[in-house]
């Protein structure tokens, strides 16, 4: 009998056609704002930290510490010297880092942050993704790069993570009490890295690697054959949960902590890619992702370039939560 259900069972699937997943739900959008005062516009990490305050990052700045504070027509930025001491060997092979060193005069960021989050002490964290390091930036006394495990990197790489040039890690999550920290492999592949604090020091969880995948996907107003690697693009932690900014398909993700595995999506494509708000970029451009039980933030890096509406600051989309939260 049971054998019998099998082969019923695969007829079935043999005739059907496959199900189609439903589309995310789009996000309604609440402001969008531009940031004043951010030189170039690479607004590339974002973050709020438990006193309530908003801090970003540029990528193209290495002394430089960004506190935000909102505006009813535009975010302002106050810049904060920073003085990163030198980084850790990163561990990547000769050939990237050097890339990374010779594209610096160029761009600037020699550390090329991308990513930012706060503890609850109110320490920031910030994602080299040039070093492969993470820089502590405590409310008082001086910063230091974490001693993340060694062999993460290598056992990253094994799985198809870090293995291309300005592409490596574009995000990073913590929890509030800053025992566990979440690195994201931005694309070619794309991947979840996951650490764990100890008395012995930073150790890697789950054996480093919680997800890595090499999928492609689409924008959405491409066509169905313009098809790109997928991507992330920053991470926040809310609740218990992974919240993952994915740039290509202009959507975030909630993601099991534990297995990084997708449980639910959202998309920001209307707002983002409203006519007035659109720019000549085949990929799209947030960078920059804070959640919370109110809402979400996402910050578009633009470089400087303008949209059609003719806008060359850096832009803010705030969203309200679902109905029934971000966990319902």
């Amino acid at each position: 009998m049971r054998r019998l259900c099998g082969l019923l069972l695969a007829l079935l699937g043999a005739v059907l056609p496959p199900a189609v997943a439903a589309p995310p739900a789009e996000l309604r959008l609440q402001a969008a704002l531009p940031v004043e005062g951010m030189a170039g516009g690479n607004l590339s990490g974002l973050a709020r930290c438990a006193d309530g305050r908003f801090w970003a990052v540029s990528d193209r700045e290495d002394t430089r510490l960004y506190r935000l504070e909102p505006g009813p027509r535009a975010w302002q930025a106050a810049g904060e010297v920073l003085r990163a001491p030198p980084a850790p060997p990163s561990g990547l092979p000769w050939a990237l880092r050097s890339g990374s060193r010779l594209l610096t005069p160029l761009r600037g960021g020699a550390l090329d942050f991308e990513g930012l989050a706060c503890d609850a002490a109110g320490a920031r964290y910030l994602l080299s993704e040039s070093q492969l390091a993470v820089l502590r930036v405590p409310p008082v006394g001086a910063p230091q790069w974490l001693a993340l495990p060694p062999g993460w990197v290598a056992a990253a790489r094994e799985r198809g993570l870090l293995r291309r040039f300005n592409a490596l890690l574009e995000g990073l999550a913590l929890t509030p009490d800053g025992s566990r920290l979440w690195l994201a492999a931005e694309r070619e592949g794309r991947g979840l890295i996951a650490l764990r604090r100890t008395g012995e020091g930073w150790q890697c969880a789950a054996g480093c690697v919680l997800l890595a995948e090499q999928a492609k996907g689409r924008h959405p107003l491409a066509s169905a054959e313009q098809r790109h690697a997928l991507d992330f693009a920053a991470l926040s932690w809310h609740a218990g949960k992974l919240y993952s900014l994915e740039r290509l398909e202009h959507r975030l993700c909630r993601r099991d902590a534990d297995s990084g595995a997708v449980e639910r999506c959202w998309s920001f494509a209307a707002a983002a890619l409203a006519p007035e708000r659109r720019y000549a970029s085949r990929y799209g451009l947030a960078e920059a992702l804070w959640l919370d039980e109110q809402g979400a933030w996402i910050g578009l890096d633009n470089g400087g370039k303008a949209n059609a509406a003719g806008e060359r600051r850096p832009l803010i989309l705030q969203f309200a939560a679902p109905a029934g939260g971000w966990n319902g």
